[in-house]
């Protein structure tokens, strides 16, 4: 998850594309972020994608393609999303060759995001990061060296092309994230010195450090913050955990000591698709009308429930006094939410996809479907923290399996291992 908000008063409403209903249509929810020197929240917004459309791909975004010509994609639908409602679409993948990211800029992406899921795919699945790696090994750097080595380029040069689209922002929108080893999900200060050594060695006023927003790491966001570093906090389930890390940020940014504040930026990825995936079959369980009403609408509810928590959060006095160090606003006095979208839900939005605001158009409903849940038994804590763990799991065994995989190259290249 995301797109920098200014400092500036949040609007009554973040856009997004979907109303609280039962899921007739896919929804690509993303992100959602504020910004008091730019704290954004990266609520993954439901972009309407009809699943009774018929899906052509009118625009090819895996690497190593562009389109059937092999020119940039003409005006699209998400320069609608970023013109007229405000969100930033940010894409969720990353590779060699990075120019590829080209055609996808002139279709209107603004950002772009990884992980470790992503980096185990683009180099296990790629001969292109072959002659950098047998350098980095023959030069004596060990197998996960190698690795960041590897990833900082990517991310060096991803920052490069989405340089333009961040001066002309000002800062508030062009951004590239890159994670934290997912090793240290549970080390406060392991993460704190990974993220300053990453903002240093990636040396790019465009990065985000990407902090998973575990219980351990929330007091990193904090202390990274401080240091004048921009975050992008990820695996944020639920509303508790969100607003420990919106306190995170602030707390940080009042310890920061800095008089000019608008260059910390920050990205607060609140997930929503998950969250449906595990109650739904929770609900499938207990079986009653009531309950398999229910289905497809926790997600949505929880989000506006966070949305309505950020405006809360970034008003008043103590938001006030922020808003005093960081005198750039970007556009109007309302946050620019970000919706970070992969490979088919890029592709599909692109195709067939609308856009409207909804996300706090029905509040009371969404206040009404939380609380209806957890009369039914569903713990919305326990949600949180299952989503949390299965998260940092997915990304760790990537990360494994990626080293695994590299060690196997480096054999298969007759390299020195370690």
């Amino acid at each position: 998850m995301a797109s920098v908000s200014k400092l500036s008063t949040p609007n009554p409403g973040a856009f997004f594309s979907e109303a609280l209903r039962p899921r007739s249509s896919q929804k690509c929810f993303l992100a959602f972020q504020p910004s008091a020197t730019n704290f954004k929240t990266n609520l993954s917004a439901s972009l309407r994608i009809p699943h009774s459309h018929p899906f052509k791909a009118s625009l090819r975004i895996r690497c190593s393609q562009t389109d059937e010509n092999g020119s940039p994609a003409k005006r699209t639908v998400l320069h609608d999303l970023y013109e007229k409602e405000g969100q930033s679409p940010w894409y969720d993948n990353l590779c060699r060759p990075v120019t590829d990211l080209l055609p996808l800029i002139a279709s209107g992406v603004r950002g772009v995001t990884s992980n470790p899921a992503i980096f185990q795919k683009a180099i296990s699945s790629s001969n292109a990061y072959n002659d950098q790696f047998r350098e980095l090994v023959q030069a004596g750097k060990d197998i996960e060296s190698a690795y960041w080595e590897l990833v900082v380029k990517d991310i060096q040069d991803a920052c490069k092309l989405f340089e333009p689209i961040y001066d002309q922002t000002d800062g508030g929108d062009g951004y590239v994230s890159v994670e934290v080893s997912p090793r240290l999900a549970d080390d406060t200060e392991g993460t704190i010195e990974a993220a300053k050594w990453l903002h240093k060695v990636v040396d790019r006023p465009n990065v985000y450090i990407k902090i998973p927003a575990t219980a351990a790491c929330v007091p990193s966001i904090k202390e990274v913050i401080a240091n004048g570093i921009s975050v992008n906090v990820t695996l944020i389930f639920s509303l508790a955990r969100y607003e420990a890390v919106i306190d995170a940020y602030l707390d940080g940014l009042e310890a920061s000591g800095l008089n000019d504040l608008s260059r910390v930026t920050s990205v607060a990825s609140f997930f929503v698709s998950r969250v449906d995936t595990l109650i739904d079959k929770a609900l499938e369980k207990i079986g009653t009308p009531e309950a398999l009403n229910l289905r497809g609408k926790a997600a949505v509810a929880q989000a506006a429930l966070a949305y309505q928590l950020y405006q809360r959060k970034f008003s008043g006095p103590r938001w006030e006094a922020l808003v005093k160090k960081g005198p750039r606003s970007k556009g109007s006095s309302g946050p620019q939410p970000v919706s970070t979208m992969p490979d088919q839900a890029l592709q599909a939005f692109i195709d067939h996809g609308t856009v409207s605001r909804t996300i706090d158009s029905n509040a009371s409903e969404a206040e009404g479907i939380y609380n209806a849940l957890q009369k039914l038994g569903i713990d919305w804590s326990s949600v949180g923290s299952q989503l949390e763990l299965e998260g940092v799991d997915s990304f760790k065994k990537s990360f494994d399996s990626l080293l695994d995989s590299l060690q196997e190259k480096a054999n298969s290249l007759k390299l020195v291992s370690l």
